[in-house]
């Protein structure tokens, strides 16, 4: 039996409800408001889920899923520190934590007591139920991949180490407008107070001409500008310092502004064509034109704040260690993080396929709608390598508890 159940419907005029629903606490003049033109046609995304059988799922029988263990595991992990009645993912689409609180006591035992871990399919085919996710009618999406930044750094500037990585300042304040209006879930809007009034926060290249300087922010400085650059890209990094150790930082929060991708710029400028724009294409054009690449960057405003991580990682946004090849980012706006998936898309750059057991445990300023993902390759040049040419179309499935595909009415 197949049903379709409709999930989330994306508003077309966000911008507006989102200024009405913070005037009723802070300031907001009208010359910060872009005044654009109603777009004559708006198609909405609307998330709908039809149930399958597993034979469905395109290469179910040739992943070996127990490599996604690790990933699922931390899901669980995270998962038990929630409340029994906290939802998962929006309008607790994949339940609530107490749902999967039973499913990760049943998956404990079962890695406790089996001796063959192939048998880990079965376990999952026992325990969920696999849901095709479309956004409308269309279940075809893009995936793109993302990986951890490696660069060099030192905990004290010199001639060298002169590119530093900051930590969030004091200043900077984050709303989520959720607080306000519950249509506005999902939606934060980053600023300064000025005069009691809420205004942008300082794009990229105030803060790299000295906006935060003498306040103490600064978590470590990096010899390469590029580096640097990608790192606010990804989100993560490994950083090597001059002894050889290496320490890890992550995502503290952003400036607020508009993610700018500036391999769009290169092609606009027929820099780089179109079939050849990538990762590594835009960073070894950066390196060979020092004099451009400070201007090309400098159109992404936007700005990442960083904090240095113990222990294992790089982190995502469910706040567990991501899994190199089997931790996907999601848009949170749709589908609930730490959940796993089944992905049904190709390798980079190529038309083979690539299909595995994936678990939803990140977001990222440009993952957005209901079938989109961003695959994490791991750390260093090899998983660039993937990354940087990865922009394929593809699928996922939800594997939800077959408990809650029997008891619960999702239909909403």
């Amino acid at each position: 039996m197949s049903f379709e159940i409709r999930v989330v419907t994306t508003r077309p005029n966000i911008l507006r409800m989102m200024l009405i629903a913070i005037s009723s606490v802070l300031i907001i003049s009208c010359d910060q408001v872009a005044k654009k033109p109603a777009p004559t046609t708006v198609v909405e995304d609307k998330l709908t889920l039809f149930q399958v059988n597993y034979s469905d799922l395109p290469g179910w029988q040739e992943d070996s899923v127990i490599e996604a263990f690790p990933a699922l595991s931390r899901s669980c992990q995270r998962y038990a520190r929630w409340p029994d009645d906290k939802g998962v993912g929006p309008d607790s689409l994949a339940g609530t934590a107490a749902d999967w609180k039973e499913v990760c006591s049943s998956l404990t035992g079962f890695m406790e007591r089996s001796e063959n871990h192939k048998d880990f399919g079965i376990w999952l085919e026992e325990n969920l139920t696999p849901f095709l996710v479309r956004n409308n009618d269309n279940k075809e999406g893009l995936f793109t991949g993302y990986y951890e930044a490696e660069l060099k750094g030192s905990f004290t500037p010199d001639e060298t180490y002169k590119y530093p990585l900051y930590d969030v300042p004091k200043d900077l304040i984050s709303v989520r407008l959720s607080d306000f209006d519950e249509k506005l879930k999902g939606t934060t809007l980053v600023g300064q107070l000025k005069d009691n009034r809420l205004v942008p926060y300082h794009e990229r290249t105030e803060i790299e001409s000295g906006a935060l300087k003498n306040q103490g922010l600064e978590v470590i400085w990096s010899d390469d500008p590029v580096d640097v650059f990608f790192l606010h890209v990804q989100g993560s990094g490994q950083v090597k310092l001059p002894d050889g150790e290496v320490i890890r930082v992550g995502y503290a929060g952003n400036n607020g502004h508009k993610f700018y991708a500036i391999g769009r710029a290169l092609i606009d400028e027929e820099i780089i064509s179109r079939d050849k724009v990538s990762m590594q294409a835009i960073r070894t054009w950066l390196r060979e034109n020092p004099e451009r690449a400070n201007e090309i960057m400098q159109r992404n405003k936007r700005f990442i704040f960083f904090r240095q991580i113990k222990g294992d990682g790089p982190i995502g946004a469910m706040g567990v260690a991501l899994t190199p090849e089997r931790s996907l980012a999601v848009d949170p706006r749709h589908m609930p993080l730490g959940v796993p998936l089944w992905l049904d898309t190709t390798w980079p750059g190529t038309d083979k396929p690539l299909q595995r057991l994936m678990v939803a445990q990140d977001t990222g300023s440009a993952i957005r709608g209901p079938v989109r993902g961003d695959f994490f390759w791991g750390p260093g040049e090899p998983a660039l390598a993937q990354a940087g040419k990865m922009k394929q179309k593809g699928a996922y499935y939800l594997l939800l508890p077959k408990s809650l595909a029997e008891t619960k009415d999702l239909s909403g």
